[in-house]
């Protein structure tokens, strides 16, 4: 399993999944938060509109669960065209993708999430594509091989990654709308726990909905799986309304603390202090430690401990800070020094 894959897994399940379509925004006026990136993308959409022409493609980055796909799905609407959906993992071959474009109707949104895994071969007849809306379909071998033309109808591509410094030059050159969502802040969480809610069925007070976003990691997945979760202890063990002391309760059955870190990330935590008495540890030694791929560590868990000031990456492996220690009730056992940071080492492998 890619890491990729770790990070969908590890905050959805198919019945999640359902429950996460139905909360969806199908209109951009309804999506919260990301408010600069709304407002360009209701720019470039309107004058696409008034011109009566497919705007430019699409790329929007950023880590999961903040809205990629759903973003994909308000283009369409907004755009009043039809959508298809793909991924990259899912295009191995040329062929496979000129099936898809072929099919596409004047106007079409084709989404193509990770693109940045689309095969090389594939990405290649993606960008006669995307300038030229034709593609070159080889048919044959060796030196009786011929390319056949196929025009294909004009089309907007949105493409998602959480990795976008995986993409080639030019494929990010083909964007004409390039797009960084970015975490959420605890009151548009807030603001989509409520609207959640509200759709669920789920009484909430406030102080209830700002107790689950202040543990929902800035990520909108994470907020409505948490609400469900709050919102079957409160009508097991409660009188059906989610306050805070019963979001509080529920949440510490799920094993997701004030800080919003859940089994894993405390048991990295836990490892780097009390194993390794705060690093600096190899990232291989220290998936070991948690029995997990060294590959869930730094894709799913890292991410939000550094962004919490738990943890830091430096050229000689991970370190806890203090903050760290002080979130076990610990104190640490003299200065940390923490050395240049580097961001993208996978530092002491």
């Amino acid at each position: 399993m890619s890491s990729e894959d770790v990070i969908v897994s590890a905050y959805a399940n198919p019945g999640d999944r359902e429950a996460e379509a139905s909360v969806r925004p199908k209109r951009l006026d309804e999506f919260i938060a990301q408010h600069r990136v709304r407002d360009q993308l209701d720019l470039l959409l309107k004058g696409a509109l008034g011109r009566g022409a497919p705007p430019d493609h699409i790329l929007l980055s950023g880590p999961p669960g903040l809205g990629k796909t759903t973003l994909a799905n308000i283009v369409a609407a907004e755009l009043g065209v039809g959508i298809r959906t793909t991924s990259g993992p899912v295009i191995e071959r040329s062929g496979d993708l000129a099936a898809i474009l072929t099919s596409l109707s004047e106007g079409d949104v084709l989404f193509i999430d990770e693109i940045h895994r689309i095969a090389r071969p594939a990405e290649e007849l993606l960008y006669s594509a995307m300038e030229d809306f034709r593609v070159d379909v080889v048919v044959g071998k060796g030196p009786g091989a011929t390319a056949i033309p196929l025009d294909v109808e004009p089309f907007t591509l949105v493409g998602a990654t959480t990795r976008s410094g995986l993409l080639t030059g030019p494929m990010r050159d083909r964007f004409g709308f390039v797009a960084h969502l970015d975490f959420y802040d605890a009151a548009d969480l807030e603001a989509l726990i409520r609207r959640s809610a509200g759709i669920f069925g789920v009484p909430i007070t406030d102080d209830g909905a700002a107790e689950i976003a202040r543990r929902s990691r800035g990520t909108p997945r994470i907020a409505n799986r948490l609400l469900r979760r709050v919102r079957d202890f409160a009508e097991v063990r409660a009188d059906g309304v989610v306050t805070r002391d019963v979001a509080k309760a529920a949440l510490k059955v799920y094993d997701v603390d004030d800080l919003g870190l859940d089994r894993l990330d405390k048991a990295v935590v836990h490892a780097l202090v009390t194993s390794f008495r705060g690093g600096p540890v190899g990232l291989s030694t220290l998936a070991v430690a948690v029995g997990e791929q060294p590959d869930t560590v730094e894709e799913v868990c890292e991410p939000f401990l550094v962004r919490a000031g738990l943890l830091a990456r430096t050229p000689r492996g991970r370190v806890a800070t203090e903050a760290a220690w002080h979130h076990l009730g610990k104190t640490p056992p003299g200065p940390i020094s923490l050395g240049q940071p580097d961001l993208f080492s996978r530092g002491g492998e």
